[in-house]
């Protein structure tokens, strides 16, 4: 069932998130909850602050508006390593509706995750799936897209969207 989204400034997209430590029935509710606000929002990730839930789990498809879905749930993510060659795109929020704003960051990225069983997993992402789980893991930080501009640009953005 689809959860209600957050919008920023909601405090709780500040929060560094905790661990998940429970695999059980209610965290695989959770993760397909998440998946199905994900889907009808329509976004490509979500984090668990972005549904009020200050824990460090995301999911993301980036694939499925193409026609090919390629979900992932990411407990307790980290990234591994990190390209040093960088790139630049727009990069949108579904807490920070409507404001895109480009965003550098590493183009290649090797994660180490756990799923819903708590079985651990890795992989390198690159492309969009590198630029969305960077983006997704930022939340679970306490890091929304306003943290990746530089301050003028914030600022702009910014007052633009409190509007």
């Amino acid at each position: 069932m689809p959860l209600d989204i957050l919008k920023w400034p909601d405090p709780v997209l500040s929060q560094v998130c905790a661990p998940v430590a429970l695999f059980d029935a209610g965290l695989k509710a959770l993760i397909d909850d998440m998946f199905a606000t994900m889907y009808a929002a329509p976004g490509r990730g979500l984090a668990a602050p972005q549904v009020g839930r200050a824990l460090r789990l995301f999911v993301m498809d980036v694939t499925w508006k193409e026609g090919t879905p390629s979900p992932f749930a990411f407990v307790n993510p980290q990234i591994l390593w990190a390209s040093d060659d960088l790139g630049t795109a727009d990069e949108q929020c579904l807490s920070i509706p409507d404001v895109p704003m480009p965003v550098e960051r590493p183009q290649t990225v090797r994660m180490r995750w756990q799923g819903h069983d708590g079985a651990w997993q890795e992989q390198e992402l690159s492309g969009m799936a590198a630029r969305c789980a960077q983006h997704e893991l930022d939340h679970l930080d306490g890091i929304v897209i306003f943290d990746r501009v530089a301050p003028d640009l914030r600022a702009g953005l910014e007052a633009g969207y409190l509007a």
